[in-house]
């Protein structure tokens, strides 16, 4: 009988632990996942707490998703960056607000990133200032080709 009534405690913690978290912000499947393992909750009790969860609408990886990408794109982060943590995440597609982005869309956010830390001044007689911004919007995840449109822009003249 002791062993039953600590099953269902454990039951009852993780459930209580999973829906903490979720109340808090939305998570990945295996961030959450992870988060349960380091409370010291079996594999199977965290699996099938998360399968009851994804079909009640609480865990949702691609509402996850949207939303995480939402943010990052709101802080200036560029899409291959934004890919690249969400798969760190366990999340293997691209949410819709990402899909919905042109190249056009992405040039003109680096550009936007890099007027506000640094300014659009002409970069063509100070490599070294160039080559500092490109490493920024690089390492903030846009594409070569965005990069290069970013450092290319100009101030426009005052007139």
């Amino acid at each position: 009988m002791a062993k039953q009534e600590n099953q269902d405690d454990q039951e009852y913690k993780a459930r209580a632990a999973a829906l903490r978290l979720l109340a808090r912000r939305e998570h990945s499947r295996l961030e959450l996942s992870l988060k349960l393992r380091q409370r010291r909750f079996e594999n199977g009790l965290i699996e099938e707490v998360l399968d009851e969860y994804e079909e009640q609408g609480w865990l949702d990886d691609h509402r996850f998703a949207d939303v995480y990408a939402r943010q990052r794109m709101d802080l200036g982060y560029g899409p291959l960056r934004i890919l690249g943590e969400l798969q760190q995440r366990g999340v293997h597609h691209t949410p819709e607000c990402l899909d919905a982005m042109t190249d056009e869309d992405w040039c003109a956010v680096a550009i936007r990133l890099r007027e506000r830390r640094f300014g659009l001044s002409d970069l063509e007689d100070d490599w070294d200032t160039k080559v500092r911004q490109a490493r920024f919007l690089n390492r903030r995840g846009f594409s070569a080709s965005q990069v290069e449109r970013a450092l290319e822009a100009r101030e426009l003249p005052e007139g």
